[in-house]
């Protein structure tokens, strides 16, 4: 009973949302493509001929902007669950993090890129303070893998919350990039904990 309880909620709650809404009306696979357009709004990255790396993709709303986007450059999306197809944009349904994922996508690029974003978050357990912690730990592994694929000059934009180990990816990233900042889009739900975090320019020896 409180399951079902809970279900009709986030239903009600869908449908009050109003980028829920225009997401539908545009004809967006997720109310998540908003965050990205905000997102690019506020740092500039994706360029028409970008090479762009989706992490986490599924079930495509970040891919379905990027293979509009930008239209003469090379996207790939990677996600452990499948997503449907989407014009320019080559999907791989693999774990990120295994060798022979890094090879397919090495091979696709054929080099450096230019950006990798992530709205990953890892599962909800029911335990937020896990939760936090387990989303923060993906993100401090999506900063690591940017910087074997990002040229010099490169961007990531990454989702991560507030809260436990929110320092430790700050820290990291202080340490690996020039330039490090935060920010949270007014599509992101108002309770929601999570912001991104942009780095851009690899500091090299």
């Amino acid at each position: 009973m409180k399951k079902n309880k809970t279900s009709k909620n986030w239903i009600i709650n869908q449908h009050r949302d109003a980028y829920f809404k225009k997401s539908k009306i545009l004809g967006y696979r997720s109310r998540s493509a908003f965050k990205l357009i905000e997102l690019n709004k506020k740092f500039n990255i994706l360029k028409k001929d970008s090479k762009v790396l989706d992490l986490g993709s599924a079930p495509g709303g970040w891919s379905q902007v990027l293979g509009s986007f930008c239209s003469n450059g090379k996207v790939m999306s990677v996600d452990l669950k499948e997503m449907e197809k989407l014009d320019n944009v080559e999907f791989l349904m693999m774990d990120f993090r295994k060798n022979e994922s890094k090879k397919k996508i090495e091979n696709f690029f054929g080099g450096k890129i230019g950006v990798v974003l992530s709205d990953m978050a890892a599962n909800t357990t029911g335990n937020k303070s896990l939760d936090c912690i387990r989303t923060n730990d993906l993100c401090i592994q999506v900063l690591n893998f940017s910087l074997n694929i990002l040229d010099n000059n490169g961007a990531i934009i990454s989702k991560l919350f507030i809260g436990q180990d929110f320092e430790e990816v700050k820290n990291f990233a202080l340490s690996n990039f020039k330039k490090v900042r935060f920010f949270k889009p007014k599509s992101s739900k108002d309770e929601s904990k999570e912001t991104y975090i942009h780095c851009e320019g690899i500091k090299t020896l």
